[in-house]
């Protein structure tokens, strides 16, 4: 209904004045219900009145007036062409999918590992996406690296994805940056147009080194792109290397923030089904665009909808007195 549509104003707010007729037939309609009260207690025969007049005749009354004055505001909003949000699927954007690869992906926690999950997860995110998207990939590990700049053929990030390996060490702060500078690279539109770009992180361990990634979430958040994080894997993950057992429990504060920074949105996933469950909860906010556009047609569809029900009660009321 128009209520739960976002108002953004009015194209023609000078038409509003018609509203100003509203008030005058409220109280047009008051006294004249008043008089015709006063009227009745003329009647000392109130069996007869209550036949003449029942009392059900006087609710149905009020409640036709109602949806008459309803009709009346919903019209006079709609002859001034009332704006709201919609959101409008984006023909193209950037995407820049940022995947943790040092050794705590290894974990088994997430079946088979946190890593071949996360690759199979990203995927179907890919996959998901419409054709003219650019995405790019970025290993996130102690020596960040484009794998792929922007490119609309999905099938070669696909194939990027899957050749991911473990490597030593994890710099969330300098992925971002790596992250940033592949978003430069994306192809401008035919009107020379920047697309949208969004970064998608998924990490499961704390910054081990590197610059601070606060700072450079910072900078993302100044260049207008929103990065959505997903802390991935459990609390009880471990990895062993070398004879020895680390404990590797995701940094939620850590994603949380970085997404807070640059208004974007932070997930947690304990397993492949939470993974795959915050990928389509990103589509569904990367995928689409506000535009405000006009919603009068809204507006009087409402207007009409409430013209016709008191057009209803209006017969049922004569049929009443036949």
């Amino acid at each position: 209904m128009i209520w739960a549509i976002p108002f953004y104003g009015f194209q023609a707010p000078s038409r509003l004045w018609l509203l100003a007729i509203i008030p005058i037939a409220l109280i047009a309609y008051i006294i004249i219900v008043r008089r015709k009260s006063h009227h009745g207690m003329r009647y000392t025969n109130t069996t007869v009145l209550g036949q003449v007049l029942p009392k059900q005749s006087q609710w149905l009354r009020h409640v036709i007036v109602t949806l008459s004055v309803l009709s009346m505001l919903a019209l006079g909003f709609a002859w001034a062409r009332p704006v709201g949000l919609d959101k409008v699927p984006q023909e193209r954007a950037t995407v820049v999918l940022v995947v943790d690869v040092s050794w705590s992906m290894t974990a088994t926690d997430v079946a088979p590992t946190r890593l071949d999950a996360a690759k199979s997860a990203a995927v179907d995110f890919i996959n998901a996406l419409p054709d003219g998207y650019n995405v790019a990939l970025v290993s996130l590990s102690g020596s960040p690296a484009v794998r792929l700049p922007p490119v609309t053929d999905h099938a070669s990030v696909i194939r990027a994805i899957q050749a991911l390996s473990p490597q030593d060490s994890s710099a969330v702060g300098d992925s971002i940056q790596a992250a940033l500078s592949a978003i430069s690279q994306a192809p401008k539109g035919d009107d020379n147009s920047v697309a949208p770009a969004m970064i998608v992180l998924l990490s499961d361990g704390a910054n081990t080194n590197g610059q601070a990634p606060l700072q450079v979430a910072q900078q993302a958040a100044d260049e207008g792109v929103p990065i959505y994080t997903i802390a991935f894997g459990t609390d009880n993950g471990y990895v062993d290397l070398d004879g020895t057992r680390y404990q590797v429990p995701p940094d939620r504060d850590l994603m949380k923030q970085i997404a807070q920074t640059t208004s974007g949105e932070s997930y947690t996933a304990d397993n492949l089904g939470q993974l795959n469950q915050a990928y389509k909860r990103i589509h569904s906010q990367i995928g689409y665009v506000d535009t405000r556009k006009e919603i009068t047609a809204t507006a009087a569809g409402v207007g009409l909808i409430f013209a016709f029900v008191a057009a209803v009660g209006a017969v049922m009321l004569g049929v009443k007195f036949r």
